[in-house]
């Protein structure tokens, strides 16, 4: 995995494309075998009483496409939360321990060291790795230091840009969802004259499939903006966690 991929805890993309696929496919199936099957049954025993169904108010083509992106929105996000859980306790760990705070820090022998390191491209490592390079490049301290806070910001910016395509699914739902609306508004306008003759069911359904879709999208937004929230909040702790990590642990090796 690249050190982009590590920093913005983003899945390959290919693995992405096959969940997907997956998962389109998956719900696909569900739908063709239970979700419209039970729908028109329902439709069929209670007439517009059927409308309240939960079948009924899933079974148009704008809530399965908006549930399929809910799911792959929240594997992406359950990916991210994985990663960012896993790796948490390294965050806080001193990479550098083996060598004795009360001498002069061998910064070749720590820079190799780190790279070496099974986590050497985990974003925890590689601040520490930038920190210590630019020490040994001008055996300054500030100069580390403010290397941390560079490689904060750089990693902080690498994981707000792994977000992108998780807000745009999020954005994405709720417009489907308005799009469900303007269909079914726009069947229902073109039922109008057999409504005026007496005959609602037509017009009826169409209004439902308007008012489902937007439900539906709405409720699914709901839902993911509170799973983003917390993965953000994880994001943030690691951020904090690596940048108080950094300087307890690394620049207490720097300062003899």
């Amino acid at each position: 995995m690249t050190m982009q991929e590590h920093s913005n805890m983003n899945p390959k993309w290919w693995i992405s494309l096959l969940v997907f696929l997956g998962i389109v496919t998956l719900l696909q199936m569900v739908y063709a075998g239970v979700i419209r099957p039970n729908a028109e049954i329902a439709l069929a025993a209670s007439g517009t009483a059927g409308l309240s169904s939960v079948y009924v108010i899933l079974k148009d083509v704008e809530q399965q496409f908006c549930l399929s992106l809910m799911v792959f929105c929240l594997f992406l996000m359950g990916y991210k939360l994985w990663k960012l859980l896993g790796a948490q306790d390294i965050y806080t760990y001193d990479f550098l321990e083996d060598f004795d705070k009360n001498t002069v820090l061998d910064t070749e022998q720590a820079l190799q060291q780190l790279e070496a390191s099974a986590y050497a491209e985990t974003p925890a490592m590689a601040t520490w790795i930038n920190c210590l390079r630019r020490y040994k490049n001008t055996r300054n301290v500030q100069h580390a230091a403010d290397t941390i806070t560079a490689s904060i910001d750089t990693l902080a910016v690498q994981l707000e840009s792994g977000n992108n395509m998780i807000k745009y699914i999020i954005w994405a739902i709720p417009s489907i969802g308005f799009v469900g609306t303007v269909r079914g508004i726009g069947q229902a306008l073109t039922q109008a004259d057999q409504a005026l003759a007496g005959d609602i069911s037509g017009m009826t359904a169409s209004l439902g499939v308007a008012f489902n879709s937007t439900l539906v999208a709405l409720l699914i937004s709901l839902i993911l903006m509170l799973v983003m929230h917390v993965v953000n909040n994880r994001q943030d702790m690691m951020l904090i966690k690596t940048q108080e990590s950094c300087e307890k642990n690394l620049l207490s090796h720097l300062h003899n």
